[in-house]
């Protein structure tokens, strides 16, 4: 196993003061909404903007690909612009390391299944890669998220713990 990073590092993050985490969930009630809203509004902008260009597209090579990067460009910064919200379990679950424990064995088994189910004829092949975000380690840190993955056969991946934990399934490159 590579490690990318000092393992004393990837610690759990402090706990966050209750009232701070009560303010974020009240103007996630309020503003959410709107960030959904206002991302729905853009990808139909978009979306009309996309007919319009299959006008173009016959005659530019590269407009399509262009169009496409800014779509996604766009929603994904819409996206993060409710990247401080908090959710409701987190509020009731902020500091309590057995529910971060289980959730992060719950997404870890999950992707596990995933990725080692058979490939089924004509269907695309199981995810090998994949990223367990933050706000499922928080209260346990990445180190228990690369503890658990490494027992059920997972490789650790260059990452940025802050973010997110990656991971390979290692048995996605044998040929059976």
């Amino acid at each position: 196993m590579d490690v990318y990073e000092d393992p004393a590092t990837w610690t759990a993050r402090p706990a966050r003061p209750r009232w701070q985490l009560a303010l974020r969930f009240a103007g996630s009630v309020v503003w959410f909404p709107v960030v959904c809203v206002l991302w729905a509004a853009t990808a139909a902008v978009f979306f009309v903007l996309g007919l319009f260009g299959d006008a173009i597209t016959p005659f530019s090579d590269t407009f399509e690909g262009r169009f496409l990067n800014a779509t996604g460009r766009t929603l994904g910064c819409v996206a993060r612009l409710a990247s401080w919200c908090v959710t409701w379990p987190e509020l009731r679950h902020e500091g309590d390391v057995a529910y971060y424990k289980a959730r992060v064995d719950k997404a870890v088994a999950k992707r596990t299944a995933l990725a080692s189910a058979p490939a089924e004829p004509n269907k695309p092949k199981p995810p090998s890669e994949v990223a367990i975000p933050l706000r499922a380690y928080r209260g346990v840190g990445g180190w228990y998220v690369a503890e658990v993955a490494l027992a059920q056969g997972w490789e650790l991946r260059p990452t940025d713990e802050n973010k997110e934990v990656r991971l390979w399934w290692a048995a996605a490159s044998r040929v059976d």
